[in-house]
């Protein structure tokens, strides 16, 4: 018998198909587009992803007999919204984390007592990214969509509901919503009244390994399995991606770059800050991820490739070629530091470590002798010194000794070494770059009762191979990382000048 994964990510839905010892049979990924229809709104659409979810299902099942796919488990990207009508039909599009037209709502509520009680109660900072800051900016802004909507739901529980016919949220998911009160387990009060919302119109919650027996007839015949499909519920890709590679102790810390990013430590208990920086999700009993989250990860470099190097890309594609392996190529050939040149990466605002949505992008130190080359570094340089930033916030949740590093950018040894130069610690990557996908599907094998403790997934990550520091490396980022974090600092009360100018 065989699990499958489905993960629904920010611009695609991956699936993997595992045996019960963890080991991958088939993968597929189908990609859809984010909606920027301004510069504010980031959306897509869920007929989209429902076809992707069918594609890929497709394409891990092909040649499988139906009888062997025993369950599903889902993961999925954090803070998505859609309002659905009485039949269960969306009257928005997905609003996905990265939309910041709740910004302004964001900023009164963290301006007030109640937007530190809310984090408090629920371990959501407060930004435009999460549901309760979305829903009551459609209160104030779309009043008359909101009424009209009978269910408020997100990407994960509409995937499910078509499949199933059931509406349910994983406590998981709820964590992220700053809807959920993190410590009795159920919607906060508080929140609902900012929200506007009730608890009827919020789907009933349920533990990450909760199972749902069997699929609709008519989900089955989309999707090419048997009737009695089992259907886990697992959990967000952040909660699952600290189980993925092993960094489901204490200290050992789990950095994930891919369109976005995130650095989380595992704790037993919630653990919030007292400023509000850091998150704090629910993953399953006794497991927590404290961490921050950065809005800009792999997607600023695509930024790169189809802005700043369109020539570059296409003579790579024109010669079969990977235009991301091109660039990182091209960035190999500029000494650390990239010249002397400083790029802050909030080209989507920022949250982790700012919490700021007029964050904005800056390139500094360019002079004639620029060249493209130092951009792309300069580029790379960036977006890991803003993790660093964040890393070193987790520290006071959990003390760090060692990391674990995954995603999209684990595929690049020039990314790989100048995480471990940035960090100054060592970074172990396992071999599978697909952790969240593995550890939903291990949360799936002890639901259906085929493991008996989530430590199983020690044996199933494989291969891991451990990236040291280089000293006068790390000497140098460290003198960069100083200048990094002190411009971040001046630049911060002008971010929102600068983002009224484009408003």
């Amino acid at each position: 018998m065989k699990i499958s994964n489905i993960f629904l990510g920010t611009t695609s839905t991956k699936s993997v198909l595992y045996d019960h010892q963890g080991h991958v049979i088939a993968s597929a990924n189908v990609g859809y587009p984010l909606y920027h229809d301004t510069v504010t709104t980031a959306e897509e659409d869920p007929q989209e992803i429902w076809q992707a979810v069918q594609a890929t299902i497709h394409q891990v099942s092909a040649g499988i007999a139906t009888d062997e796919i025993e369950g599903v488990a889902f993961s999925s990207a954090m803070h998505s919204l859609i309002l659905l009508d009485a039949n269960k039909q969306p009257l928005t599009r997905v609003i996905t984390w990265a939309d910041n037209r709740a910004a302004a709502d964001a900023a009164t509520l963290k301006a007030q007592p109640l937007g530190q009680q809310l984090y408090e109660m629920t371990g959501t900072p407060i930004h435009p990214m999460s549901p309760l800051v979305k829903l009551h900016w459609f209160a104030n802004q779309q009043p008359d969509l909101l009424n009209q909507a009978r269910y408020v739901v997100g990407i994960k529980e509409y995937i499910i509901y078509l499949m199933t016919g059931q509406l349910q949220m994983d406590y998981s998911m709820a964590n992220a919503t700053g809807l959920f009160n993190l410590y009795n387990f159920d919607w906060e009060p508080a929140a609902l009244d900012y929200a506007q919302v009730t608890r009827a119109q919020l789907p009933p919650l349920v533990d990450t390994d909760a199972v749902i027996n069997g699929l609709t007839p008519t989900a089955a015949g989309e999707l090419g399995l048997r009737l009695a499909t089992k259907v886990i519920m697992g959990a967000s890709d952040g909660a699952l991606s600290n189980l993925g590679v092993g960094a489901d102790e204490p200290g050992v810390a789990a950095i994930t770059i891919g369109t976005s990013g995130a650095v989380r430590v595992m704790t037993k208990q919630p653990y919030l800050d007292p400023e509000g920086r850091l998150f704090c999700y629910y993953v399953a009993p006794h497991h927590w991820i404290v961490g921050g989250p950065i809005n800009n990860g792999g997607q600023v470099f695509r930024w790169v490739r189809d802005e700043l190097f369109v020539t570059e890309s296409q003579v790579a594609r024109d010669h079969q070629q990977d235009p991301y392996d091109q660039l990182t190529a091209l960035a190999a050939t500029v000494p650390v530091g990239a010249h002397g040149l400083l790029f802050h990466p909030y080209l989507s605002g920022e949250r982790a470590p700012l919490w700021n949505a007029d964050a904005r992008g800056s390139l500094l130190g360019v002079t004639t002798t620029t060249t493209k080359a130092d951009i792309a570094r300069a580029v790379l340089e960036g977006i890991v010194m803003n993790l660093n930033t964040v890393l070193q916030l987790t520290t006071a949740a959990e003390p760090v000794h060692a990391i674990r590093a995954t995603g999209g950018f684990a595929r690049s040894s020039l990314w790989r070494q100048i995480l471990t130069d940035v960090l100054g610690q060592p970074i172990t990557i396992p071999s599978s770059f697909e952790s969240s996908c593995l550890a939903a599907a291990v949360i799936g094998l002890k639901a259906l009762g085929h493991i008996d403790d989530l430590n199983a997934i020690h044996a199933m990550i494989g291969d891991t191979e451990t990236y040291e520091p280089n000293a006068a490396n790390h000497q140098m980022y460290h003198q960069h990382q100083v200048v990094f974090d002190h411009v971040t600092a001046q630049l911060a009360p002008l971010y929102h000048e600068i983002a009224t100018l484009n408003r």
